[in-house]
């Protein structure tokens, strides 16, 4: 009886987030659309989360296309097909490692900053501060930071696409002599649209996820140094859980 309690008490526990959590998620979306509009917050989200990730996402994507490049043509030379290195690595890069790999970047990166400045404003009293200006504290700090990863996410993710297929053809072309013809040929003719479309939607959704999970956690951060800390790394473990979950779930249903 007392395990079955526990256990009753553990799912009840999580089922109330869960709910919190989807009530704070809509109210901050509902909020993005009520007058006034901060556009310059707006645009200073969009830069914290994708502008200062290009560096980290380009040596991502650079590497990640190099290593399927030699990954690839050895695996492929064992058939005779390395002139399908180029099909392998594009649709590698544009149906998974881009979308997932670019979001765990992310994560890393703007995730958890974003977990740890609600945090610290929590901390300092900041929040009563804003109520006292009348200023909507989720209409001020949550919203712009949820639509900045949803507006952002795709754009790196395409960033990301590029960069890799560019690594994967500096490797299969230049340094182990694949046709380039046939790199680029047989790529244009494998991709497609529903190809390109899932990556979009799955970077939709990981902007979403990030930072949904990393608001909602520094928001509901225990009000100390240890708990801000504490938030901060579980919004990292949740989210990157998530975006692995979530992919397998959207691959599921696109395939």
């Amino acid at each position: 009886m007392e395990i079955t309690a526990t256990l009753g008490r553990f799912t009840l526990n999580r089922l109330q987030i869960l709910g919190r959590s989807g009530i704070f998620l809509f109210s901050a979306i509902s909020q993005a659309f009520v007058p006034p509009f901060r556009i310059k917050r707006l645009i200073k989200e969009i830069e914290f989360v994708g502008s200062k990730s290009f560096l980290i996402v380009f040596v991502t994507a650079l590497f990640t296309g190099m290593v399927l490049g030699i990954q690839g043509y050895y695996s492929l030379s064992q058939f005779g097909a390395e002139a399908a290195l180029g099909v392998m690595v594009a649709l590698s890069i544009i149906r998974e490692l881009g979308p997932v790999l670019c979001a765990l970047m992310v994560t890393g990166r703007a995730g958890s900053a974003i977990t740890a400045e609600i945090g610290i404003m929590k901390i300092t009293d900041q929040f009563p501060a804003l109520e006292m200006m009348a200023i909507d504290p989720l209409k001020y700090v949550v919203s712009p930071k949820v639509l900045a990863g949803i507006i952002s996410l795709p754009l790196l993710t395409a960033f990301f696409d590029l960069v890799g297929i560019a690594g994967g053809y500096l490797v299969g072309v230049k340094l182990l002599g694949v046709n380039e013809g046939a790199y680029i040929g047989k790529m244009v003719a494998a991709i497609t649209f529903t190809d390109i479309y899932g990556g979009i939607l799955k970077s939709l959704c990981f902007g979403l996820l990030i930072t949904w999970i990393a608001s909602f956690m520094g928001f509901t951060a225990e009000p100390t140094t240890e708990g801000v800390s504490r938030a901060t790394t579980n919004a990292v473990v949740l989210t990157s859980l998530s975006i692995l979950i979530v992919d397998y779930i959207l691959t599921s249903l696109l395939l």
